[in-house]
This record gives structure tokens, C-alpha cells and sequence, in this order.
């Protein structure tokens, strides 16, 4: 069923559960979007004097209204203000009874003039001490915002007056009733129909329906007269956004949120400054808003101008070309988290008021597609190929030189220093990208910084070797191995684990069995070489036994040199293609 759209306000999506709400000073609204409830304020304000001269200090008082039960609220905001003039300034300052829950703020001129939490611990009671200016108002009315949670707060509420002593008592205002409006919306969210003849639209898998897939992200955008028409859906449990951006980069993007918060979805606009929670319009730019939830899947439709006035700041003429962004993640009590999964971002700008096309994505960057390639071909390939012809072929190639150096020997130098090449600059690419290290990416990292460590004292130990025959060889072939096998090992745990990451999420479990299909071939293969180096034939004619078994050892590892890089570069390919279509 198609309910209510919502109709957005002034907020940060993040909150302030650090209590800095410095900007909130002025008329004591929570930036979280949502209105001040209607209800009765289950909480009040208490004074322990009733008249005040100047530098008098007073004991203020914010709790539960006993009668209400234990309904606790996480954040708060006090102010005294002028009881003729409750629009004004905060007047006076305040010094703290409870520093670990409250703290001071510097509202207008002022500072201390207001009392606000230091975090979202559940509370029942807070005090402060005001204490009067030097030239105090005839009157000074206390009131405070208490947020009972994110989307349940109730603003300004009006406590107790004090008179200056001598002075006409002045009557607190009327309140200003607030009032909700919200529009009904009728109409449904059409599918896939149209997509490439007279609308746009971005999907995840290529191709998908979101009427008949509930496992399909889907963007669509339809340029009407002067509008144009959003419809997006995909499976989510908390929120379903999507972007318009001059860049494949986050920040600086305009955004537009479906946040559900139980069984209702609000939309709403918003902005995105650098890598920071969007901040949501000021103004409403969005008309005809309607949503669906069913069976996990977000969908939501709305139309928006496609110009709008130059005060609006922040949103993106649709005349223009630009990439998109699809991205999805939790929310609590409307407040959304970090994306789930790497967005989707569409291969090309593209004109949201142009002609109608299917537009291609990727969740994955290309510079983290390059990484896991460059990754996958040394240790998948050549590293291990450079370890089977060292380890089972230097005896068949005794005299065949290659430049002027055994060809075993050759080989093996080419295909190490490839593979640390190629771990060179797959290594750099993550930090080219991402401008500095990962904080998401788990243990990923640390393996892979490891294996480049280890990469490095491969050839730097190979250079420094002692000749053939000293006695201090064996150390050498020791730790050669030793570092070699670790530093595979390591690099294998981590491609496991990159496969796994936002920026490369890899279709499973299927792909994660095609690598381990390609590890157990590679060790199969060596266990099959090292049984077939041991067996020891014993045969009456030495001469002729030495030149046969020599022909049919090498024939023998031949083949199975060449079936093991036939079966290789076939794992190898279809992870190669499944990385091309993430």
C-alpha cells in the first residue's frame, strides 16, 4: 500500500549526540528533520527562587514530570531568554552542577548562556546554576528542547518566569501551536517498463526488474515538463539513497534519501560536504512523494524541478550531465549509517534531462579492479609457476642456458621479479585511491603491507647469496624458502579477504570457491611433483635405465607443467571476468 510522502526540514542526518548544538542556539530546534511532537511534554522545569537581582544566581531544574513514568531523554538544550522578547538572545550564564552529563555553550555573545548533554545516555534529571546579568530584563522565562530520541523531541518548552526584584511582572506568551502537514499520495511504483524508450534507468544486476527481483537496485528518471520523475527501489532494511555527482568521488554530491523508520518511509533531499553525513534540505524541493515497503525492499518515487531558485543552495540543475550513485545501508530511529556495500555509480555522466538509455555501473572503482588483478596474476600465476620450475626443474635443464645463465635459473628471475612488480603497483594503487590507508578494511591491509614487506626481501636475499659451495648455502635455501612459502600464504589470506571488501565484493559463494579452486590446483599439482621426484626405480641396466628415465621425467613433468598452467589460467580467467563485471 502507498503511503503518505514526507515532507522534509532543517537537519543534519548525523545528530549531535555530542551535545555541540551551538547552531540550534537561535530557536532551539534539533536539526534532525523531523517536527516537535504534539503531545503534552512529559517533562518540566523547576526554579528554586522566584525573583532574581543582578549577579543572584538560581537553581535550574530539568526532569521526568513524575506522573509520566520513566520516559528518561538523551539530549537537552537550556536557555534563559527575555520573557518580553522570548526570540531574542539567551540572557545571563550558566555554571554546571553535572559536568560528566552537561556542558556549557556559547550562544550569542554570551559565554555559558546555555546548558546542553555531553552524550545520548538516558537521563531523568539535570541542573544548572544561572546566574543574572549586571543589567538583567524585568522578566526571564527558562525553557529548554529535550529529545527523547531521534525523531521525538519537543522544542522550547516554556518553564517558570522570574521577576527582577521591583520590576512589573511579565506574563510568559502565548505559544504558537505548531501544526504537521503531510500530502497522500495515490499513485504506485512502476517497474523496469520504458527503461531505454522514455526513461532512463540504472540497474543492479544489468538488465533486472525490481516488480519481479526483489534483489534489484533500480534507478529510473523521466523528464517531464518542467520536472522529472525519481523512481528508485532496492532491498535495504534501513535506508535506499541515490546521488548526482561531477565526479566518481564522494563529496559534494546531491543527494536524495529514502529512510524507512518502522513502517513508513521519509524522503527527503540532502547534500553531501567532503566524506561526512549528507545534511538535508532546507527548503522542500520534492513533490509527489510516495513509497512502498515490502518483503525487505524499499521503493520510492518523487518529482523534482529542474531548475530551481538560485537561494537554494546546494541542488544540482537536472539540465546538466552527471554520474550516479546508488548506495544503501541501516538507519536507527532515522539517523543512517555507513553504506553496506561500495555504491554503485553509473560508468558515465549522463544528462538527467536527455534522451532515455540503459545506463551501465560498477560497484567497483577501477583502480581496486587493477589491484585485484595485478594481485590475483602474481600470486596466483607466477609466482607459483616460478616455484615449480625452480623446484622441479633445475635438474632437467642442467646445460640449456639461457643470456648466458641456466634456463631453469632464467626463467624463475623472470617470473619472481614479475611478481613483485606486479605486487608493486597493485599494492600503490588502494592508496592512490583511497589517499591514505583504509579504516574499513579489516585485516586486508595489514596482510597486504606484510606480503610487500616480504616481497622486497625476496630479491634483496637472492642478491646477497653465498656462492654454491660455501658452507653457508644451506642458510640461504633455508631462508629463502621459509620467507618465500610465508609471504604466499599471506598473500593468499589476503586475496581471500579482498574479495570480500566493499570496493571488490566479489559475487559468492561461487567466486570464493573458483579461488579456492585455483589454490588446491596449484597445491595438487606440487604435492604430484615433489611424490614423483621421490620415487626411486630400480632397474637391472643402469645405462640404459638412466637415458629412458631421464626422457620420460621430463616428458612427465612437461605435461603436468602444462596442465597445471592450462587449468591455472582457467581459474584465472573467470576470476579476471567476474572482476570486469563488478
Amino acid at each position: 500500500v502507498i503511503q503518505p510522502g514526507f515532507e522534509p526540514g532543517t537537519v543534519t542526518a548525523s545528530g549531535f549526540a555530542n551535545g555541540k548544538v551551538s547552531p540550534a542556539c537561535g530557536d532551539m530546534t534539533p536539526q534532525h528533520g523531523h517536527d516537535s511532537s504534539s503531545k503534552p511534554a512529559p517533562y518540566n522545569i523547576t526554579l528554586d527562587k522566584p525573583t532574581f537581582s543582578p549577579g543572584d544566581h538560581i537553581t535550574v531544574t530539568l526532569r521526568v514530570v513524575p506522573t509520566s513514568g520513566s520516559i528518561s531523554f538523551k539530549g537537552f538544550l537550556i536557555e534563559a531568554r527575555d520573557a518580553g522578547n522570548p526570540d531574542g538572545p539567551a540572557v545571563g550564564s550558566f555554571s554546571l552542577l553535572n559536568p560528566s552529563e552537561s556542558q556549557l555553550l556559547h550562544c550569542g555573545h554570551t559565554q555559558g548562556s546555555a546548558v546542553s548533554h555531553t552524550s545520548k545516555s538516558k537521563k531523568t534529571e539535570i541542573q544548572a546554576v544561572w546566574e543574572a546579568p549586571k543589567n538583567p530584563p524585568s522578566g526571564v522565562q527558562f525553557m529548554a528542547t529535550v529529545v527523547q530520541k531521534y525523531k521525538v523531541y519537543w522544542v522550547q518548552i516554556p518553564g517558570p518566569v522570574v521577576s527582577l526584584n521591583g520590576a512589573t511582572r511579565v506574563p510568559p506568551p502565548n505559544p504558537t501551536p505548531t501544526t504537521t502537514t503531510t500530502a497522500v499520495v495515490t499513485t504506485t511504483l512502476s517497474a523496469s517498463e520504458g527503461c531505454g524508450r522514455s526513461k532512463s534507468c540504472l540497474r543492479d544486476p544489468v538488465g533486472c526488474d525490481p516488480g519481479r527481483d526483489p534483489l534489484c537496485f533500480f534507478l529510473s528518471f523521466t523528464p517531464e515538463a518542467r520536472t522529472v520523475l525519481f523512481e528508485l527501489s532496492g532491498p535495504a532494511h534501513g535506508y535506499l539513497s541515490f546521488a548526482l555527482s561531477l565526479d566518481k568521488w564522494m563529496g559534494n554530491d546531491d543527494v536524495y534519501l529514502c529512510v524507512r523508520d518502522g513502517d513508513s518511509v521519509d524522503i527527503n533531499a540532502a547534500y553531501v560536504s567532503g566524506r561526512a553525513h549528507p545534511q538535508l534540505a532546507s527548503e522542500n524541493v520534492l513533490s509527489d512523494t510516495a513509497w512502498q515497503l515490502a518483503d525487505g525492499v524499499i521503493q520510492c518515487r518523487f518529482r523534482r524541478d529542474i531548475l530551481l531558485p538560485r537561494q537554494i543552495e546546494s541542488r544540482f540543475s537536472l539540465d546538466q550531465s552527471y554520474f550516479l550513485f546508488i548506495a544503501h545501508g541501516r538507519a536507527e530511529d532515522g539517523v543512517i549509517y555507513r553504506h553496506d556495500r561500495q555504491p554503485l555509480i553509473s560508468t558515465h555522466q549522463t544528462v538527467i534531462t536527455g534522451l532515455p538509455e540503459n545506463l551501465a555501473g560498477s560497484r567497483s572503482p577501477l583502480l581496486i579492479k587493477f589491484h585485484g588483478v595485478f594481485m590475483l596474476v602474481a600470486w596466483m600465476t607466477t609466482v607459483t609457476t616460478g616455484v615449480i620450475i625452480a623446484r622441479y626443474f633445475k635438474h632437467d635443464w642442467p646445460e640449456t642456458r639461457l643470456f648466458g645463465r641456466r634456463l631453469w635459473f632464467q626463467v624463475h628471475r623472470a617470473l619472481m621479479t614479475l611478481t613483485v612488480l606486479l605486487t608493486c603497483v597493485g599494492f600503490s594503487l588502494p592508496f592512490i585511491y583511497r589517499g591514505g590507508w583504509s579504516r574499513h578494511a579489516g585485516s586486508h591491509p595489514y596482510l597486504g603491507c606484510t606480503v610487500m614487506a616480504l616481497s622486497f626481501i625476496q630479491p634483496i636475499m637472492a642478491l646477497l647469496r653465498p656462492a654454491t659451495d660455501s658452507s653457508r648455502r644451506y642458510i640461504f635455501n633455508w631462508m629463502h624458502l621459509g620467507t618465500g612459502t610465508i609471504a604466499r600464504v599471506l598473500a593468499v589470506v589476503a586475496i581471500f579477504l579482498g574479495i570480500q571488501q566493499q570496493a571488490l565484493l566479489l559475487p559468492g559463494p561461487w567466486s570464493t570457491g573458483v579461488l579456492a579452486g585455483c589454490v588446491v590446483w596449484g597445491v595438487l599439482v606440487d604435492l604430484l611433483l615433489e611424490f614423483h621426484s621421490k620415487v626411486v626405480i630400480v632397474t637391472v641396466c643402469p645405462h640404459w635405465f638412466y637415458f629412458y628415465s631421464f626422457f620420460q621425467v621430463s616428458r612427465f613433468k612437461k605435461i603436468v607443467l602444462a596442465v597445471f598452467l592450462v587449468g591455472n589460467v582457467g581459474f584465472l580467467s573467470v576470476l579476471l571476468n567476474t572482476i570486469r563485471n563488478v
